[in-house]
């Protein structure tokens, strides 16, 4: 046993110790028992996975051999090291928070039962990607399921929250059997077992049709848990009713799962060989994001707002692996690893500022008592820390440099930019595309966080309730000043985060992308190396791509491709010196205006408001009215259904009153879960007929068709 397999034991331990002691404490010492127990595990789990992907050495700890089944046991490889690391990220600040945060359930909820749920969350989460079997993998993932539905419902007293859980659970449950049906049918083609290393080694023997089977039943049932189109219905119902920490780990840690089992299978176990396969993976990733994004922008629930943007950031995933596929069915091993490296990068950088949002949006909510952004306004005077830490959140979903959103999205579009490798026209217009979705979802995105920052935290309070506010206790302030850290972080810092995500991609795409992206400008010479021609060193030092050198470690501090023969464009860019430029002329501003404004006189007086002697906050922009043109312009996505149209006279003649409330029933549930449930119910009722017609004959031929589709079938499979 290695040094990362105890660290991984001694987590384990600390779950089960943490969830034990929930289980005894009284309730109100809970909250500050899961901050310290919970916190100290995921730090635990972080060191664990940090160990194997710094190191390269995983592990593999057996637990039992079964007949039919094979071998069972838990490892680490550096797939898996790279979610369990994002995971415990995303747990530590969620454990951290919990001591501020479940005050406000005291007296009505059991906190002891909350602290067992959520420790146990923690560890079968672990578990999951930690399994090295078929059956270890969907014996915790069932448990983590499960937990998730009692946590997401865990104000069991409204009905919202119960009906959110069990939606959530019947949609992923239903996911993951169709993707274990893909699994257990590549285990049925010769394998020795259901571990991992067994099913791996069966895969070159695998004909087309079975691959493609298997291909199809994976991604779409793991899609499911992740978000992705048809099945992203769960989402904006599950994580708005979930308490705020639960929040966080449904949509930084739980979406990840999907994303997991989608690469540990197409990736590993049977890697795509069409690109086929690919494109469906990339053109799923583009349309969910859009609509996640359209949905976002015009949602005035914060955290369903949230929630919508959680589905647009799975689908900026599904783009990066779909093209990296799509290069890798082609031999272009290097490209394949960026479209990799491009995906998990964005992932990590979700998992971080949407757990920062998450949190503040909870925040707002438990000292507010709303998520709607219409009644809210003026916040940042009474919750500064939040605010600021909420603005961090709200730049890096937006992908404004310096931040980390920027990063990962600026390259995604550069790997869909290199398509200009490929020979197929028809696959080039496909990347041209779903390109063009792309900037138009980051373009939606911008505009819908700048409605989310804006119409909370600015201008005039909108309601009585804000007056009232107090910033947040220390204990959910410090989990926000860390995740904001990192955002930042993971922004200055692509040259050090690229070649960390290259080593767990190499071995998945079979090439590397570190010198592809980072060159090493802090040791290369005026006379260049084999890749880089002297010019082009001289060019990029003239400019500064050696500042720094003997100061910061690393390769350097530019993020840059080189192009090729058909597409010689150099693509570059660097954060830090992107940051620093800003600190630059942020500075010389303040002091030109200082400087320039020294002799003047400040006067006061009264804001001119268009002949009014005041604004009232009804006559201020909501964030309804703020994103009703995206509304109007996009109509025929939402299909708005009116359900409440009236009008009242008021003074006469001089004014009426209009009331209009609007659904926008979502997309997808209209074009993809309301036909599947239709379709479900009439083959349900059609099969109940010989139940219900009281004939025996007719009960006898329905159990006998049975019995025989059944039998055609296993004299298929065999």
């Amino acid at each position: 046993m290695n040094l990362a397999a105890g660290f991984f034991l001694a987590f384990v331990l600390l779950g089960l110790f943490g969830a034990a002691l929930s289980a005894m404490v009284p309730d109100r010492r809970v909250p500050a028992t899961l901050a310290w127990t919970a916190s100290l595990a995921s730090v635990t789990l972080l060191v664990a996975s940090g160990l194997v992907l710094a190191h390269g050495v995983g592990f593999e700890l057996p637990l039992m051999h079964l007949p039919v089944l094979g071998a069972l046991g838990i490892g680490m490889d550096r797939l898996s090291a790279l979610f369990l690391l994002v995971t415990g990220l995303v747990f530590a600040p969620a454990s951290m928070s919990s001591a501020g945060y479940l005050g406000r359930y005291l007296g009505r909820y059991s906190l002891r039962l909350y602290g067992v749920l959520f420790h146990l969350l923690l560890v079968t989460t672990a578990l999951t990607l930690a399994g090295s079997d078929l059956v270890t993998f969907l014996f915790n993932w069932r448990l983590m399921s499960v937990l998730c539905l009692l946590l997401v419902g865990f104000e069991h007293g409204e009905t919202e929250h119960v009906d959110a859980g069990f939606l959530l659970l019947s949609m992923t449950e239903a996911g993951v059997l169709t993707a274990a049906l893909g699994v257990l049918f590549l285990g049925g083609l010769g394998a020795s077992g259901l571990d991992f290393a067994s099913l791996r080694a069966v895969a070159p023997g695998v004909g087309s049709t079975a691959r493609w089977a298997i291909f199809l039943l994976t991604f779409f049932g793991f899609s499911m848990k992740a978000g992705l189109i048809p099945g992203s219905s769960w989402l904006p119902r599950a994580h708005p009713v979930a308490p705020a920490p639960v929040s966080m780990i449904l949509s930084g840690a739980i979406l990840n799962l999907g994303v997991y089992g989608i690469v540990r299978v197409n990736l590993d176990l049977l890697p795509v060989r069409w690109v086929g396969q690919g494109l469906i993976v990339l053109i799923a990733g583009s349309l969910t994001a859009i609509i996640g994004i359209l949905y976002a922008t015009i949602e005035p629930d914060m955290k369903r707002m949230l929630a919508h943007s959680s589905i647009e950031n799975m689908g900026l995933v599904a783009v990066g692996l779909g093209a990296g596929m799509v290069f890798l069915a082609s031999h272009m091993p290097v490209l394949a690893a960026m479209g990799f490296v491009v995906a998990f990068y964005h992932m990590t950088n979700h998992s971080l500022y949407k757990s920062l949002l998450f949190l503040g949006a909870g925040g707002v909510d438990m000292r507010l008592g709303t998520r709607d952004m219409d009644r809210m306004g003026g916040l940042l005077r009474r919750m500064p820390y939040t605010g600021l830490f909420f603005l961090v959140g709200a730049l890096s979903i937006a992908a404004l440099p310096p931040l980390n959103g920027f990063v990962s999205e600026w390259l995604t579009l550069q790997t869909l930019l290199q398509s200009t490798a490929l020979a197929s026209t028809g696959v080039k217009v496909a990347f041209a595309l779903c390109g063009a979705l792309l900037a138009l979802t980051v373009a939606l995105a911008l505009t819908c966080f700048v409605k989310a920052f804006g119409m909370s935290f600015l201008g005039m309070p909108r309601s009585e309730g804000v007056e009232r506010v107090r910033e947040l206790p220390r204990s959910m302030l410090w989990p926000m000043g860390l995740l904001a850290a990192g955002c930042l972080a993971l922004g200055l810092g692509p040259t050090f985060v690229i070649p960390a995500l290259d080593t767990v991609v190499a071995p998945l795409a079979h090439g590397s992308v570190t010198e592809e992206l980072v060159p090493p400008f802090f040791t290369l010479g005026t006379s260049g190396d084999a890749r880089y021609s002297g010019r082009f060193v001289r060019d990029f030092h003239r400019i500064g791509a050696q500042v720094g050198r003997g100061v910061i470690p690393g390769r350097g501090l530019v993020v840059l491709h080189p192009g090729g023969p058909r597409n010689p464009v150099v693509f570059a860019m660097s954060t830090a010196y992107t940051a620093v430029v800003l600190l630059l002329l942020l500075g010389s501003l303040y002091l030109v205006v200082r400087w320039s404004t020294r002799r003047r006189k400040v006067r006061r007086a009264a804001v001119w408001a268009g002949g009014l002697h005041h604004l009232s906050p009804d006559m201020t922009y909501t964030a309804t009215g703020f994103s009703n043109p995206v509304r109007v312009v996009f109509e025929g996505i939402f299909r708005p259904a009116i359900s409440e149209d009236t009008r009242e006279s008021a003074r006469g003649y001089f004014r009426t009153a209009l009331t209009r409330r609007q659904m926008e029933p979502f997309a997808l549930d209209r074009l993809f879960l309301r036909p599947v449930v239709g379709c479900a119910r009439w083959a349900a009722a059609r099969a109940a007929r010989p139940h219900q017609s009281g004939r025996v004959n007719s009960y006898t031929a329905a159990v006998l068709l049975t019995l025989l589709i059944v039998l055609v079938i296993a004299g298929i499979t065999m």
